[in-house]
């Protein structure tokens, strides 16, 4: 491996120093202006032997983070330092297309930390990662002005593109620096349990334990310290149960000692001492810098916070930063711990595209920044939603080209662009079995136009989280919008509309299967410009899962709750102000739904209506209204299909396919009507 540096406090007169070791071969260049920066640092080969899903593969990673651990901790002499570990990432993903991450490790420095994330993050960044040496003491100020550096540079090179800061614990701080001292740079901030209230944390106890221990029982408290502050290295642990949190924040320590104890690199237990004593001092100082200076922050932030973090109060942490930051929302990840980024089960890449987190230039584009899952990330976002298959064991019908009828989607165009247009069923309940069998029949993303209320909130209020759409956003999901709407089929999407969004999906007792579309056509003309393929669909099943008690029309006649759809409506962007009918009431609201035993959903995607070719004839208002009338009523036949059909299934209701699933195996696919 080499390693490319930033030095500081080096002569200017040493030009090279090289050093050595069993994995590594380090090439440190002393710096005295900023023309040392390296434009691209060397790629550092991660593991070259063992490239096999790393991220899936838990004993690896945490064998590989050990052994990077113990070559990084070998005391060179040298500077903090930029390597790069993505030697086996595609050179043009990386160098021509994608923004630049800088890793800010904890307060171990050695800035290994997303070992776990390499192979994700090479599809989407161009990585550099952070390294300061363990015997390295450079004071908070001049690690600031170095990592300064490198941003004003990289910015110079590259003004349209932001730099994303991804800082970690003291990493953090260190980011939150750099933003308040640079608010004319495009800065994204990834801030993982920031270590910026130290004063108040388990930590500061543990430094003051350590100030009056007797001298003899210096060395064991250096090792359980050693392990949160990254010396010799650090790994996130649940701790279960309950306790004192001092007690709990030990234990958390103690935990990795005998698991890290062997790779311990001081020869002498005063200069282990020495290290962690300033480490946790530089600690206390970047906390008090960066309080004082979190009004100067414009960057755009993402807090990564830790229910179980026993070091710092990061859900507390994060909460304060987002109500002084202007730009700043939070994820919350209540069953993990401090080191949040080496959990087995937590995915950077799904949380930074969930949070609609990832663009590459000034300003987010949905259709162009947006970055295709992998078969890992979906299976692992799916996972909470396959309860739904077995509940409501969907049945996917389409239409072929030449009209023959068959089960499953081989009537849907690999191809796009393509439009999907149908009935929205009450809570969008068909979502996720529509977007999941398309994804594992035919690997086809399905974008679906999103009500504004997934993506932003006009002021705070009683309306749920943003995180709880993340997973609607990372399969694809977009904001309505008419630019929006030609961006999607200018890219060959497959895209997916319901023409009575929010009013249909939220319909009034017994409105169950009738459609709320806008009187004149919305999306005829748009999809003719790209000679889009239409598929008029419809799905059913909705009054076999549950009966609605109280509908928007009971609710409005109460005060509590007329009160309460006020306040959630004004939350949000209202759609179709000026649109005449029934499709016009937006009111978010929440209907009162009894369950009933599960009975089955119902998919028939109709035959697919070619626009190729129409663009000039479809310029007639009239002929796109009539194309759009067609359309229209082909959603219709299809739901009245569909309903007649499903008296025809004898598995219908869950209790007769139960057997046959417990017989057959729960991912069959359970037999239905004759077509």
């Amino acid at each position: 491996m080499r390693m490319a540096a930033i030095s500081t406090g080096v002569s200017p007169c040493l030009q090279y120093r090289h050093f050595s070791s069993t994995r590594f071969s380090f090439l440190v260049r002393a710096a005295s202006s900023t023309a040392s920066i390296p434009h691209q640092p060397p790629k550092t080969p991660l593991l070259s032997n063992h490239r096999i899903a790393l991220e899936d593969k838990t004993s690896l990673i945490m064998k590989g983070y050990l052994e990077w651990s113990k070559d990084m901790m070998i005391a060179d002499g040298g500077p903090p330092r930029w390597f790069s570990p993505l030697d086996c990432a595609p050179p043009t993903t990386i160098d021509n297309f994608s923004p630049l991450l800088l890793y800010l490790p904890g307060i171990d420095g050695l800035g290994i930390g997303l070992i776990k994330h390499h192979t994700r993050l090479a599809r989407i960044f161009n990585m550099w990662c952070f390294h300061v040496p363990v015997t390295d003491r450079t004071p908070f100020s001049e690690l600031v002005h170095l990592v300064e550096t490198t941003v004003r540079s990289e910015h110079h090179r590259s003004p349209r593109r932001p730099i994303y800061l991804l800082g970690e614990s003291f990493g953090g701080c260190l980011a939150l620096a750099v933003a308040a001292r640079n608010p004319h740079i495009d800065l994204a901030l990834i801030l993982a349990n920031p270590a910026t209230r130290l004063h108040e944390s388990q930590l500061q106890n543990l430094i003051m334990l350590l100030e009056v221990l007797p001298e003899q029982l210096h060395p064991s408290m250096v090792k359980m310290l050693s392990v949160t502050t990254g010396v010799p290295a650090r790994v996130a642990v649940t701790i279960p149960g309950s306790g004192h949190p001092l007690q709990q924040a030990v234990a958390e320590l103690f935990r990795g000692d005998v698991a890290f104890s062997s790779y311990l690199s001081f020869e002498q237990e005063n200069d282990e001492k020495e290290t962690v004593i300033y480490r946790l001092k530089i600690l206390k100082s970047a906390a008090a810098f960066v309080n004082s200076r979190l009004h100067a922050v414009k960057a755009q932030t993402l807090v990564l916070s830790s229910g179980k973090d026993h070091l710092i109060p990061s859900l507390e942490e994060s909460e304060k930063l987002r109500r002084m930051l202007p730009n700043c929302e939070i994820r919350k990840f209540n069953n993990s711990g401090h080191v949040l980024l080496l959990e087995a089960d937590f995915n950077l890449v799904t949380v930074i595209t969930g949070a609609n987190f990832y663009r590459r230039g000034r300003n987010l584009d949905f259709i162009t920044d947006f970055v295709p899952p992998s078969t890992s990330e979906f299976d692992r976002v799916y996972q909470p939603y396959r309860w739904m298959e077995v509940a409501f064991n969907p049945v996917m019908i389409s239409t072929l080209e030449n009209g023959n009828v068959v089960r499953g989607l081989t009537g849907i165009p690999s191809e796009g662009p393509v439009l999907l247009v149908g009935y929205h069923m009450m809570l969008g309940l068909e979502l996720v079995p529509l977007v999941s069998s398309l994804w594992y029949e035919r690997k086809i993303v399905l974008r679906g136009i999103a009500h504004p209320l997934m993506f932003k909130r006009l002021r705070e209020g009683m309306m749920p989280e943003l995180s709880l759409y993340d997973d609607y956003r990372f399969m694809g999901a977009i904001p309505v919008s008419a630019s929006n709407f030609y961006k999607l089929l200018s890219s060959k999407s497959h895209a997916l509309l319901y023409p009575g969004g929010m009013r249909e999906a939220l319909h009034r007792k017994g409105e169950e299967y009738k459609l709320f579309w806008p009187e004149q056509s919305e999306f005829v003309r748009m999809a003719a410009r790209f000679g889009a393929k239409i598929i008029p669909f419809g799905t059913v099943g909705e009054d076999d899962i549950g009966q609605m008690l109280l509908d928007y029309d009971d609710l409005m006649k109460i005060p509590f709750f007329k009160a309460r759809i006020a306040d959630l409506t004004g939350q949000v962007e209202k759609l179709r102000n000026d649109t005449e009918g029934e499709v016009s009431n937006q009111d978010v609201h929440l209907p009162i739904i009894l369950p009933k035993v599960p009975g089955r959903f119902y998919f028939y995607f109709g035959k697919p209506i070619e626009t190729e070719g129409k663009k000039e004839e479809l310029k007639s208002r009239e002929k796109a209204h009539e194309l759009y009338l067609e359309v229209k009523s082909e959603v219709e036949r299809c739901l009245d299909y569909l309903k007649e059909k499903r008296e025809k299934d004898p598995y219908r209701n869950i209790m007769a396919r139960l057997p046959y699933q417990a017989t057959h195996g729960f991912d069959s696919q359970v037999p239905t009507f004759d077509l």
